[in-house]
């Protein structure tokens, strides 16, 4: 589970050989939410709305890093890391 990048107590994270539509990690004090990448949307889980607006914030700036990290991910690559939210 490689850690694409870590903001505000924010940890994203990506699973290699998951199966769906492509989608990223989210985890925020003690609990996570999986969130698809195009279009941005909470797919699983719930985290406190703050966490998610930064998240989402965050995914809409990197949408194509995500997409990339997603891609490499799952031809067994290794996905680059991912500026944080500024």
């Amino acid at each position: 589970m490689p850690k694409l990048s870590e903001f505000y107590g924010i940890k994203i994270t990506m699973f290699a050989n998951e199966h769906g539509v492509p989608h990223f990690h989210a985890h925020y004090e003690g609990v996570s939410v999986v969130i698809g990448i195009q279009p941005l949307t909470v797919l699983a889980g719930s985290i406190r709305a703050r966490g998610l607006a930064l998240a989402m914030e965050w995914a809409a700036k990197h949408q194509a890093e995500l997409l990339a990290a997603w891609n490499a991910l799952q031809t067994g690559g290794k996905p680059e890391k991912i500026e944080p939210l500024d």
